[in-house]
């Protein structure tokens, strides 16, 4: 039947409309093409706690966001991690994201690990891509500048010369925060961020809320909490976050 159609349509000259095409997905395929023009070069925080963050991560070594989402926890913190890079202050960005599943289960998932993890950091790559532009930004993870790798293979790592952003972080237990936390190198800055109210995890296992509570007491290290006045999503998100 495929074929008798696509032969009257092509006698009648008119275009052949496959209704199911094979399209092979990528984390940096050609739906991010129109980014090549759009990237912006600048971010502006949209509210007096989105300056503090930015602030903060521009003063200290280690920052952690805390937030519901939407309050451009991720998007302020890879940008900041683009213009250290850009600047040269740092020479690597690492990204890292636990693979918690929200609430159901993908099965298991074909392909080598970045395959594995991509549908996990589509948002970082998101982020990166409008920072970027996609080009680019396959340029650098080509050559190892942009490294985006899971949680579990941080361990043994020191990250010197680095800016860090560790995303997500209600899904990672107490030891997992302690772990990464303990990767910070030389000339290098770290981001946690994360929404404690919003975690994959079992009750309890959680260990950011608590890990930001004993980090507060540190003068060094600054903890920052944005609230519903920062969402920069739709107006209905910061509206439903109150009732939900």
């Amino acid at each position: 039947m495929a074929k008798r159609a696509t032969r009257i349509a092509a006698s009648k000259n008119e275009p052949v409309v496959t209704l199911y095409p094979d399209q092979g997905w990528s984390p940096l395929g050609e739906d991010d093409q129109h980014r090549e023009q759009s990237y912006v070069r600048k971010v502006r925080p949209q509210s007096d706690n989105q300056r503090r963050l930015l602030k903060a991560i521009g003063d200290g070594n280690l920052t952690v966001a805390l937030g519901p989402a939407g309050t451009g926890k991720t998007y302020l913190a890879i940008s900041a991690a683009v213009e250290a890079f850009e600047e040269g202050r740092v020479a690597r960005i690492m990204l890292s994201r636990p693979a918690v599943e929200a609430g159901e289960s993908l099965g298991f998932l074909p392909g080598d690990l970045q395959e594995k993890m991509a549908p996990y950091l589509r948002p970082l790559y998101d982020a990166l891509s409008d920072r970027l532009g996609g080009k680019r930004l396959r340029a650098l993870l080509a050559d190892g500048s942009i490294e985006i790798a899971p949680i579990a293979y941080m361990r043994g790592r020191t990250l010197n010369n680095a800016f860090i952003v560790i995303d997500e972080a209600q899904n990672c237990t107490y030891g997992q925060i302690k772990m990464l936390l303990t990767r910070l190198g030389w000339h290098s800055t770290m981001v946690l961020t994360g929404d404690p109210d919003q975690s994959d995890l079992l009750p309890g296992m959680s260990g950011l809320a608590d890990i930001a509570a004993r980090l507060s007491e540190l003068p060094d290290v600054s903890v920052v909490t944005l609230d519903e006045k920062d969402i920069v999503r739709h107006p209905l998100v910061a509206s439903m976050l109150t009732v939900l």
